[in-house]
């Protein structure tokens, strides 16, 4: 049986933080020791993290431990964008076995080479069920160990996100198994693969709505987009400002996004099928578009506004589908965007509260993430403004 446990303490002293949040889990367990625990703290706390992966190990006896700071933090049914927080989230899993890794990125004549992603991932095989993946963002590419990851075992879902709250140097990961000491991890990124009899589901929940006509993109350069269906994309968005009503049109003005089709093979398109990226640049004498990913010739797009109704009516979509289906969650993770929250919804605790409406209060825990990493279509890729969610059963 899997037994899962989140607790959440907002006390100004770390001791008593961890005293409350650990007793907590505890009790939750019921004697069962926790074969992951992940945690997400505040900066209010930064000047004790040096002891907090020690601290967290004993008194919770975890076997490994993943967990990262956070601008905001998440727990059950609430989000805390201010003040003091520590959340911990913790499964128990006697027929699932984690596997831990430590990733340094190192800058070479040759490119960035990765160390210490786990060996023979490809034997794994149907057994690999996910991966927990929290990143540095300054000293660390994520998108190479998701690409790692994708070659080795294609189709796994990868969840996680992007330390926050700090600029360079001021990010903290926190990380120890049964193989190495608890400790401060300052670089890089850190990571579990989770093989076994695990239900997951992998939830993204991109935040926009598709408008006017999909086109297939007849011509492009790496990120720039230079035609589709056999128009400057310029031409095309310009035809689709006129037809859309003010508050659309003010939508445009404020941010646009292309939505990449991650299948061909359907007669229609609709949320969830697209990788959203953003429009970061256009030429008016060529007509060209640049955007924040790479879309190829042939490949499927269409413009995509972000506002926060849409972003509420996505998720809903999303957890509801999720709802419908045979299996339903006990337990999850959220890594959702730091722009999201109250600073995009009009109320408080949003993603975290549309998890608790769709399933129950179930064990979660989460932060605000500076990129979030979650999987659309058969792969995973590194976003922005999104909502990645794990539903552990």
């Amino acid at each position: 049986m899997h037994r899962y446990a989140a607790a959440c303490s907002t006390e100004v002293s770390l001791s008593k933080a961890i005293e409350q949040a650990a007793g907590d889990l505890r009790s939750q367990l019921a004697g069962s020791i926790p074969d992951l625990l992940v945690a997400f703290i505040s900066h209010h706390h930064s000047a004790e993290w040096k002891s907090l992966a020690v601290r967290l190990v004993e008194a919770t006896g975890a076997r490994t431990l993943l967990g990262c700071c956070g601008e905001s933090i998440a727990t059950t049914s609430r989000e805390i964008e201010g003040g003091p927080a520590l959340s911990l989230w913790a499964a128990a899993w006697p027929d699932v076995t984690a596997v831990p890794f430590w990733i340094t990125f190192e800058r070479t004549p040759d490119g960035v080479v990765t160390t210490g992603l786990p060996e023979g991932l490809d034997s794994l095989g149907s057994a690999a069920r996910c991966a927990i993946l929290l990143a540095d963002p300054y000293s660390s590419l994520p998108d190479l160990v998701v690409d790692h990851l994708a070659e080795e075992l294609p189709g796994l879902p990868v969840i996680g996100g992007m330390a926050s709250g700090g600029g360079p140097g001021e990010n903290a990961l926190f990380y120890a198994h049964q193989a190495i000491e608890p400790q401060l991890v300052e670089e890089g990124a850190i990571g579990v693969l989770l093989t076994g009899d695990l239900p997951f589901t992998a939830v993204v929940s991109q935040g926009c709505r598709p408008v006017g006509s999909p086109y297939i993109v007849t011509k492009a350069d790496r990120n720039f987009v230079l035609e589709m269906g056999g128009e400057p994309p310029l031409k095309r968005l310009e035809q689709l400002y006129a037809s859309l009503p003010a508050s659309d049109q003010r939508l445009i003005e404020s941010g646009l996004h292309l939505g990449l089709a991650m299948t061909e093979y359907r007669d229609t398109f609709r949320r969830g099928d697209f990788l959203i990226t953003n429009v970061i640049g256009a030429d008016r004498n060529t007509g060209v578009l640049a955007i924040g990913g790479r879309a190829r010739v042939g490949q499927t797009v269409q413009f995509h506004l972000r506002d926060h109704a849409s972003a509420s009516e996505d998720l809903l979509e999303m957890l509801g589908a999720v709802r419908a289906s045979a299996v339903m969650p006990l337990a999850a993770l959220l890594f959702t965007c730091n722009g999201r929250g109250t600073r995009l919804f009009p109320s408080a605790h949003h993603d975290a509260g549309q998890i608790t409406e769709a399933f129950g209060p179930i064990p979660t825990a989460g932060f605000f993430a500076q990129g979030e990493i979650g999987q659309v279509g058969s792969k995973s890729f590194l976003h922005g403004f999104t909502a990645s969610i794990g539903l552990f059963g």
